[in-house]
């Protein structure tokens, strides 16, 4: 446990090595932007491992995203949603992978400490055909999923950046534990059971991507170095294209009880729902209030305000379930990263 422990806030300011990478960017990383950019690669590494075991089960078996060996009946149930959304898991993964092993090598290549998550990859992998029998960071068989991203973005004059909140898409989803991945084989059956896991999978992914699309507009605000600045946004906008595509999917989840738990997905075209504000086909943002309610209503990412984000990021991930089982060790380190993220100041 030590190498994780070690990226704790006392390592948060370590020197910087004169590299030519640092020559060429023009200045030295802040304390602060080194911050972020951890903070960061740690919540992409746990993006990675997330995605990884949607890949095991779901999507394209390939060189390119190296693990498990498919699991055709959730891979069948998952594509019910979107003839291609194994294309989509594998490449969404895929990208995932990229932005961790960018951080670090940037973070290394400036001469600050990478993050290093390896000891706490303790939590069990689904004994579902397909999967691979190794250590996870993350769990995916007792989430508690936030559906309120959906009437969010769909609002055409609330923003969370005013505190304003929203109804969630799928009442069911935060009302128990549930798997988005099948527990193992047992879960195969009966096809509605099935249909219900890959249903909330298909829901968890706009949950997760919509998260990471606003933290990276928060954090940027936050960042002094230029070029720590175009990582931070070169980075960010990924997660937003993303989020549309899994929104875009997540509205052709067929209505359904699952037989085994009682978790209700609903036709979000038909009444008591129905509306712009559960409309399946309106995946683009609504314009909203921004900046100030004196201005025109815009399109735009929300939330946006930065203070706090990185802390919301860490409770936001916790309430959903993803890391039920892990140690007080892990929960620790995530907060003296994500504290000293919301810590950085923007430098002139």
């Amino acid at each position: 446990m030590a190498t994780g422990a070690a990226l704790g806030v006392g390592t948060l300011g370590a020197g910087l090595l004169t590299t030519g990478l640092a020559s060429a960017a023009g200045s030295a990383l802040t304390t602060g932007d080194i911050a972020i950019l951890q903070f960061l690669a740690v919540l992409e590494t746990l993006e990675a491992d997330l995605w990884q075991q949607y890949n095991e089960l779901g999507g394209v078996q390939d060189s390119e995203v190296p693990g498990g060996s498919g699991n055709p009946a959730y891979t069948a149930a998952i594509n019910v949603l979107d003839e291609d959304m194994s294309q989509y898991i594998h490449d969404n993964t895929d990208d995932e992978i990229s932005h961790f092993t960018f951080l670090n090598a940037y973070l290394t290549a400036r001469g600050a400490t990478p993050v290093n998550l390896e000891p706490f990859r303790t939590l069990p992998s689904s004994k579902a055909s397909g999967a691979q029998q190794i250590g996870r960071l993350t769990n995916l068989m007792q989430l508690t999923v936030d559906t309120s991203w959906w009437t969010r973005y769909r609002s055409d004059n609330k923003n969370p950046d005013f505190g304003a909140s929203f109804p969630p898409a799928v009442p069911g989803l935060l009302k128990g534990k549930f798997p988005a991945i099948p527990r193992s084989d047992a879960d195969l059956s009966p096809a509605n059971h099935l249909q219900a896991i890959a249903n909330t999978a298909g829901f968890h992914f706009g949950t997760i991507e919509q998260g990471g699309t606003s933290l990276y507009m928060q954090l940027a605000q936050r960042v002094t170095n230029a070029e720590a600045l175009r990582v931070v946004l070169g980075i960010g906008p990924t997660e937003a294209m993303h989020f549309q595509t899994w929104s875009d999917k997540a509205g052709n989840a067929p209505p359904l009880t699952d037989p085994t738990n009682g978790l209700v997905f609903p036709d979000l075209n038909s009444p008591p729902f129905g509306g712009e504000l559960y409309q399946t086909n309106l995946i683009m943002p609504e314009p909203t209030v921004f900046i100030s309610q004196s201005l025109p209503v815009c399109s735009v990412i929300r939330p946006t305000v930065t203070q706090g984000a990185a802390m919301a990021a860490v409770n936001f991930l916790t309430a959903d379930g993803l890391f039920i089982g892990q140690s007080t060790a892990f929960f620790q380190l995530l907060h003296n990263l994500a504290q000293a993220a919301d810590a950085a100041q923007r430098g002139i």
